[in-house]
């Protein structure tokens, strides 16, 4: 384990470098205005998470030092993406060693519904979430949604939420519509809430309060994710998107940190960790 307190000593200074606690370098994006108003607070630290899907380079075929390293910065819940070889009762068992809670989970529902909820429960997750979904037609998305909504009763009833999480196509139009609003127009807020990925939702021209307004009390989770001067995927606090204007104006259940390609995984969880727990408004 020197190992991982070198790891954790690195990451550290890390995050002293690039400003933990910063609202964003860099002008925001249009929509996402730097001017905070309304309440003040803080992320809860049980509400704050990471997606898995971050570290899937280095989990590898032996993910308990990695879940022993996000443990160590701090975490308490993970989201679930795959169970990376092992059975779920494993990987239950090395989450429990860990004091970790895998309170959500990134899946598909069109296959064996069984077997998801039989690990679902295996693992201890509150919320199953379609990750990914992608049509060429508005009725292709509405058989997804219609389908969506099905498994989303399913697993209400098994004691579940069902989720879906967002890209920036969804925002495009296709013959005139929204898919995302086909999503939202054929679903129930009973079976089937969203999990926003800020990140995706500014790329596809959303403002996330604007969102949140429409759609609440569905979004009951955020994946926080920031957005270098580029255009691509930066750490927290490094990018100019302005989590505490939405913050200020929102509140879920889950803030799920997240970098679709990071340059060191685990200085990115440590970064984003750091930068939730610090983060004001």
């Amino acid at each position: 384990m020197t190992t991982r307190r070198t790891f954790l000593r690195g990451a550290a200074a890390s995050a002293a470098t690039v400003g933990i606690g910063a609202v964003g370098v860099g002008a925001a994006l249009p929509g996402i205005a730097s001017a905070h108003s309304g309440r003040s607070g803080r992320v809860p630290r049980n509400a704050i998470s990471i997606q898995l899907y971050t570290l899937r380079g280095i989990m590898g075929d032996d993910p308990e030092p990695v879940l022993s390293a996000l443990a160590d910065i701090g975490y308490r819940r993970v989201e679930m993406a795959g169970l990376y070889g092992r059975s779920a009762e494993e990987m239950a068992r090395m989450l429990r060693r860990h004091h970790l809670h895998a309170t959500s989970t990134h899946t598909g529902l069109d296959g064996d519904l069984d077997q998801v909820i039989a690990d679902a429960r295996t693992l201890g997750h509150r919320y199953v979430v379609v990750p990914w979904a992608n049509y060429s037609t508005i009725a292709q998305w509405e058989s997804f949604a219609d389908r969506l909504e099905n498994a989303g009763k399913v697993l209400r009833r098994s004691g579940f939420k069902a989720g879906y999480h967002n890209h920036a196509h969804e925002f495009a139009l296709i013959e005139g519509k929204r898919p995302f609003d086909v999503i939202a127009s054929r679903t129930t807020a009973r079976n089937v809430h969203f999990e926003l990925d800020l990140y995706w939702a500014v790329v596809g021209g959303v403002d996330p309060v604007a969102f949140f307004r429409q759609h609440h009390p569905r979004v009951r989770q955020y994946h926080v994710k920031d957005r270098a001067a580029d255009g691509g995927f930066a750490d927290l606090g490094t990018g100019n998107i302005d989590f505490a204007r939405i913050f200020t104006s929102t509140a879920v259940e889950e803030y799920i940190v997240e970098n679709d390609q990071p340059a060191d995984a685990l200085v990115t969880a440590q970064v984003g960790y750091d930068y939730l727990r610090n983060l004001r408004w």
